[in-house]
């Protein structure tokens, strides 16, 4: 009889467990998802999102993709990734589900939507916020995989407290080591999502984790956002090592250096960041990756082969057929924040990268000065 009783709570217990679960990941009707930004990397997150919107109840079926109306061959390419379930200028050779919508107007690509994914250069995302907020679902939750960083008058403003002033949503972060090319081809990885509501980064984490893109959350956004904007910087010096021809050796050194002025950088800006998130593959394997791949290595090992004859600017536009280039405007935004403070000095590594890509400081400095 007292075994029967244990029983029965343990099954009651099990039952409550997963209302309670069920409950965390649905208010009643599905959540209805949308993505702006439809460059490489959106359009690989996307593809993910498109997948998992069908794999699981929770969500609405039709996943809408904000994408920048451009002509490709005479088509508009709204057209084209409708027709052809692809986005030919971006992601070329991966094929989205066919519940994937590209959609040229913001208004119209996020209407009533409950979750809000945003990747897409950040220079480009305070225009349309106003747009946005009419939109979307009232208590719409936002996610940005946007790697940058902003500035104000008192220093450093995250991309995500933008997303939270401007659409006063709650807003988790995604990123990881996630060269988008080889997650089109469905090469397995990992990424990072933190978030600041637990119930929130669940759901974020039940819509992008799959077998061959496995998500792991923290409760730490600002960590997690600022170590996907840095390493995009020393991703730039990792570059300027392999056009002038130097060794792994030389490119190990660089990236330690890197990620010890990435580390102190969010120690003196934020307090509360944990130490374990540079050890998730937001941090250390990302930072790995994109110094071995990625635009912004690619365009700094470009810039440094022609010894600085050509601007980052026209290699950008050479080489990455209208993708931006995130490490430099960082490196400057970074720049911008370090001079204000007074604190250059504390962060030679940061500046040297800067100082080579936008004053006459030369390429040997890489190696050169004093860290």
């Amino acid at each position: 009889r007292g075994f029967l009783q244990v029983r029965m709570v343990v099954m009651l217990s099990r039952s409550l467990l997963r209302r309670s679960l069920a409950r965390s990941f649905s208010t009643g009707k599905p959540e209805k998802i949308a993505m702006v930004g439809s460059g490489n990397f959106g359009s690989a997150l996307t593809r993910i999102l498109g997948q998992n919107a069908l794999r699981h109840k929770e969500f609405d079926d039709e996943v809408r993709m904000y994408v920048y109306e451009e002509m490709v061959d005479g088509k508009k390419l709204t057209d084209i990734i409708n027709t052809e379930n692809e986005n030919v200028k971006y992601l070329k050779g991966a094929k989205f589900t066919p519940n994937v919508v590209a959609v040229p107007d913001i208004s119209e690509a996020v209407k009533g939507a409950t979750m809000i994914c945003f990747c897409l250069p950040h220079q480009f995302l305070k225009p349309i916020m106003p747009k946005i907020k009419e939109s979307v679902a009232p208590g719409a939750k936002c996610l940005s995989a946007i790697k940058g960083i902003d500035f104000d008058d008192n220093g450093v403003v995250l991309i995500s407290d933008l997303l939270r002033q401007g659409l006063n949503a709650d807003c988790s972060v995604l990123m990881g080591a996630n060269v988008a090319n080889e997650m089109a081809s469905d090469a397995f990885c990992e990424t990072t999502i933190g978030y600041k509501i637990k119930e929130n980064g669940d759901l974020f984490k039940l819509a992008f984790d799959c077998p061959s893109f496995k998500v792991g959350t923290v409760q730490d956004t600002v960590g997690v956002e600022l170590c996907g904007a840095l390493k995009n910087i020393v991703a730039i010096g990792a570059g300027f090592c392999d056009g002038l021809g130097y060794g792994g050796n030389t490119k190990a050194a660089i990236i330690r250096i890197g990620l010890k002025e990435m580390i102190k950088f969010c120690k003196t800006f934020y307090k509360g960041i944990d130490d374990d998130t540079f050890l998730e593959s937001c941090g250390v394997a990302d930072l790995i990756t994109t110094c071995f791949g990625g635009r912004n290595r690619k365009c700094a090992e470009a810039y440094a082969k022609h010894g600085k004859s050509k601007s980052l600017e026209e290699i950008e536009a050479e080489l990455l057929g209208g993708q931006k280039l995130q490490g430099t405007l960082t490196a400057k935004e970074v720049n911008h924040i370090l001079k204000m403070k007074g604190l250059e000095h504390e962060f030679p590594f940061f500046t040297t990268v800067y100082k080579i890509s936008y004053e006459d400081t030369p390429l040997s400095a890489i190696t050169e000065t004093p860290y």
